[in-house]
């Protein structure tokens, strides 16, 4: 009895760590391990194994996000009217499958494949998952939310890599051996979905941060609270709706990480290294992660996201500079900071604009067009790669140099993001 008491407790100060958070962490750490260790070995495997050229790495990967991007805006919208868990419980499903058939790719055509249904898994899953994260959470405490979600995703990140490194020796540099372990902690994720509880929001036309307002029942007929912004019947806010278009045409220049990864390999450094290498950077995004997401809580949320942007600024035009592994390392670890600040408090930022019942609408419409920004980006930087001096640097310098302007971007501008009840203007005492 002490222990559930205790446990009652602990809820009870801290309201944001509800049982789907705790649950689905799991299940993101299980799956990030799988794709990690796979994820840094396809450069390798596609350019050293099975001959394919760079242009072929950015188009494998562009396709692949891009059709999660799609699949996230329909997959958003229908969870909110159907739930939220069996698009959840099939996404991952469909990711040890993609794994699957990737170890078994004997060609890139067949890498194509396993990846495009790895990332349709994704597209089913991620708006529905993100919407089972923020229901019933308080929108003060949805930065630490997603921070705390994505800091155990990115663990997870930080044990694929080390996995593979291990596997690459046990095998001795066995690749396709390497890559059927990425499908055991696949299946491990999709068991732990079974666990998740799923419960309907009822639809509102309130935005700015409306999922707290749950538990409190219906709300009094009669006027919109002062500072709120209403949204058509069914439809988003125009604040949400201007935030997703800043960072959907970021998303233009986000080059996907295979390609950084084969930067890397171009300086000089070999797979062991790679996977190392790997490792340390999802150890800095888990790191900053949770931090980020409670500064986010106190803090105007598009300040912190412009925090996030200097990062990848500073990594790409470094890492498209440098010439050097000792150089290139430390740069990996600062463009680490870019995914740990961005990811948890996007997400939030997105929730805290979303209005009630409609958050996987909200959640699928930012990652679907972000997404289709990344699939574009990997298809450019894979065509420019051999422009100039070769080996990544003009798109590299090119994308950081709009990461800059975006940061910018927002430090000036992004007060007109926020949503317009937020109080917050600055660190809390």
């Amino acid at each position: 009895m002490s222990d559930l008491a205790s446990a009652e407790e602990r809820e009870a100060e801290r309201p944001w760590l509800t049982r789907n958070l705790r649950v689905l962490s799991a299940v993101s750490l299980a799956q990030d391990a799988a794709s990690e260790l796979m994820y840094p070995l396809l450069p390798i495997l596609l350019t050293s194994v099975l001959g394919a050229p760079a242009a072929v790495v950015g188009m494998i990967e562009g396709i692949a996000e891009g059709t999660a991007a799609v699949l996230k805006y329909f997959s958003g919208r229908i969870s909110d009217r159907i739930g939220r868990k069996p698009a959840v419980l099939a996404g991952y499903g469909l990711a040890a499958c993609g794994k699957v058939a990737v170890a078994a790719a004997g060609s890139w055509p067949g890498v194509l494949v396993g990846r495009v249904i790895d990332r349709t898994g994704k597209g089913i899953r991620s708006a529905p998952r993100d919407a089972l994260l923020a229901d019933g959470v308080p929108t003060e405490s949805l930065g630490r939310t997603f921070g705390f979600h994505r800091a155990a995703d990115t663990i997870g990140a930080v044990i694929g890599p080390l996995l593979g490194l291990a596997l690459l020796r046990a095998t001795g540099g066995d690749i396709h051996a390497a890559l059927w372990w990425a499908v055991i902690p696949a299946l491990i994720s999709v068991a732990l979905v079974l666990l998740v509880r799923e419960t309907r929001p009822s639809l509102g036309k309130v935005a700015g941060g409306p999922q707290h307002r749950e538990a409190a029942g219906p709300e009094p007929a009669g006027p919109e609270p002062e500072g709120t912004e209403p949204a058509r019947p069914n439809g988003l806010p125009v604040r949400l709706r201007a935030l997703v278009v800043l960072l959907g045409l970021f998303a233009l220049v986000n080059v996907p990480d295979a390609l950084l990864l084969l930067r890397l390999t171009e300086i000089g450094i070999g797979p062991a290294a790679l996977m190392a290498c790997y490792a340390l950077f999802n150890l800095a995004n888990a790191a900053i992660a949770f931090p980020a997401g409670a500064l986010s809580d106190r803090w105007p949320r598009h300040r912190v996201y412009a925090i996030g942007l200097a990062c990848f600024a500073a990594g790409f035009i470094g890492l498209g500079l440098a010439n050097s592994p000792l150089v290139a390392v430390p740069l990996l670890v600062v463009y680490g900071g870019f995914a740990g600040i961005t990811e948890g408090v996007g997400r939030a930022w997105v929730s805290s604009l979303a209005p009630t019942g409609l958050g996987g609408r909200a959640q699928g419409t930012y990652q679907a067009v972000t997404g289709a920004g990344v699939l574009i980006a990997g298809l450019w930087a894979g065509l420019a790669w051999s422009l100039g001096p070769g080996a990544g640097v003009v798109p590299l310098v090119l994308a950081g140099t709009v990461g800059a302007a975006t940061s910018i971007t927002l430090l000036l501008l992004g007060a007109q993001l926020e949503p317009k009840d937020s109080q917050v203007t600055g660190p809390a005492g």
